[in-house]
């Protein structure tokens, strides 16, 4: 608080003059990285489904809806077909035909990087225009998630976006989309302006102009919304909440989360730096690989106190891959107890009756409360005698050393971070952390800690084959079970979404914790 009234001074001084009725301003915790809508990156998906749609929309529990498509059909079990909305135009007048599709699924399926859509494309074996309102998708085998992929593959302009690469997004010269707001500006490091498109499939929105300013700190942020700078805040620091609430002017909003905080674990390594003896040197094994030591840190933590006190509400405890509403939940799986005393016998019975040393790392500005829950986690582990040293580290720096390279291995031991698959498919979750790594299908892709269990493998596989919705949810389940009951990865917590408002305004709140204009509205 002595931080959050001065910040909260300064904001008021600097306040602007009136701002129009029709602008709407919101402050983000993350900066937008790029402009280029076919590299998957949350922060910059937020901004760009405002520009571009894709063939199916996603509500607020990640369940489908129409979008760029009115309408798709399973034609056989390898072939999907997908109807374009009749009369759908690009921002430029240009009619929207099946060519910029099947363009605009090739130009995704290239695209090179850390974060792309390889996953969500990787079992696409061709795409065309069987006429210039109808698509075809064959896939390399049955595919029942293909319209749940597509659901984030953005349509581009073929004409508009041939040869493009970042800078011609930047500038707008590509940035030619069907959503209801066309591009304006970004201004790396400081904002995104878009506006009110000229006509769009739905009813124009209120909002003529939309500016998304980066403000990555918590208490300017919300000092922002508190002096009216901004008109809405996304990712609320907990430790504030009862500023936002307590203000005539404002109000807190929130709602369950897709994003799960997850303990990774290496699984394939034999010795690690950051587990050590007594004398401080590395262990002979890394003691992770081994079931009761993995079953012995679940246990350790206490997923009610993190999520009730250390996350001071704004997180839910899990024990899978999915909460309670999103595709795949599995009511089953509930989260694990916390038992210390089982905990200190299952790490004896592994031969580590006095523990041993570990050093566990997580980010310490990708959401608020992470570096915090992680010393809390850390003392949890401490308290079963794992002697615990916790470091933590900017986003960038953890997820470079994390996610390793073509060229070079994960580097941690035990790690926190959060995830959520942008198809909000458990199965797909699974798919991206903990299916076996394979660079050409791109499953596993961020599985840091080389997990690779075949069982799992084919469980997934099997959910891969069904087309039955009800049934496929029911395998999620069975795959979600082998994973978890084998501690591949540790869930600690979902993140609520939460957002500040003035008064006078009203949200819908997404689980994918995305902040979009089309939901914010003048309340009645």
């Amino acid at each position: 608080m002595r931080l959050l009234r001065p910040l909260l001074l300064a904001s008021s001084l600097l306040a602007s003059a009136p701002v129009a009725a029709q602008e709407l301003r919101v402050g983000f915790k993350a900066a937008v990285t790029g402009s280029d809508p076919h590299q998957n990156y949350t922060p910059n998906r937020n901004v760009q489904l405002h520009v571009y749609e894709p063939l199916v929309l996603q509500d607020a529990f990640m369940r489908l809806q129409p979008g760029a498509a009115s309408a798709w059909r399973n034609v056989d079990p390898s072939t999907w077909e997908f109807t374009l909305r009749e009369g759908l135009k690009f921002h430029d007048g240009t009619p929207v035909t099946a060519e910029d599709v099947v363009f605009s699924i090739q130009r995704a399926r290239a695209a090179t990087g850390l974060r792309t859509f390889v996953a969500q494309t990787r079992s696409v074996a061709s795409v065309e225009a069987k006429d210039p309102r109808t698509v075809l998708i064959r896939t390399t085998s049955p595919t029942p998630l293909l319209p749940a992929q597509m659901a984030v593959i953005a349509i581009v302009s073929a004409r508009a976006a041939a040869e493009a690469g970042e800078a011609e997004f930047n500038g707008g010269r590509a940035a030619i989309g069907t959503g209801p707001y066309r591009w304006v500006r970004y201004t790396p490091g400081r904002d995104v302006v878009i506006e009110r498109a000229a006509s769009h499939w739905q009813a124009a929105e209120p909002w003529e102009r939309v500016s998304f300013r980066f403000i990555s700190n918590d208490s300017a942020r919300v000092a922002a919304l508190l002096a009216g700078d901004v008109d809405v805040i996304d990712n609320v620091p907990p430790s504030l909440f009862g500023e936002v609430r307590a203000s005539d002017r404002t109000q807190l909003v929130t709602t369950p989360g897709l994003f799960t905080l997850y303990m990774y674990l290496d699984h394939f390594r034999d010795q690690v730096v950051f587990a050590t003896g007594p004398d401080g040197q590395p262990l002979a094994r890394n003691p992770v690989r081994d079931p009761r030591v993995r079953q012995a840190l679940n246990l350790a933590i206490n997923r009610v106190a993190l999520a009730e006190r250390g996350m001071e509400g704004a997180a839910d405890p899990i024990g899978q891959f999915a909460g309670p509403g999103f595709i795949g939940h599995d009511e089953s799986l509930a989260p694990p107890r916390h038992d210390p005393a089982q905990a200190r016998r299952l790490l004896a019975e592994a031969g580590y009756p006095n523990g041993f040393g570990l050093t566990i790392h997580c980010t310490n500005d990708r959401f608020p409360g992470d570096s915090r829950t992680c010393q809390a986690v850390g003392q949890m582990f401490t308290a079963i005698g794992i002697r615990t040293i916790v470091e933590p580290l900017p986003s960038a720096v953890f997820f470079r050393r994390a996610n390793g390279s073509a060229t070079q291995d994960p580097e941690f031991t035990a790690f926190m971070a959060i995830f959520a698959s942008s198809t909000g498919v458990a199965s797909e979750s699974m798919t991206t952390i903990l299916r076996t790594r394979n660079r050409e299908t791109g499953a596993g892709s961020l599985n840091r800690g080389r997990y690779s269990n075949a069982a799992l493998d084919a469980a997934l596989d099997r959910v891969d084959a069904i087309f039955d919705d009800v049934a496929r949810e029911r395998a999620m389940g069975d795959a979600a079970r082998i994973a978890i009951e084998d501690n591949a990865i540790i869930p600690v917590f979902s993140l609520r979404a939460s957002y500040g408002l003035r008064r006078g305004l009203s949200i819908v709140p997404r689980g994918d914790q995305y902040t979009f204009a089309t939901t914010i509205r003048t309340a009645p």
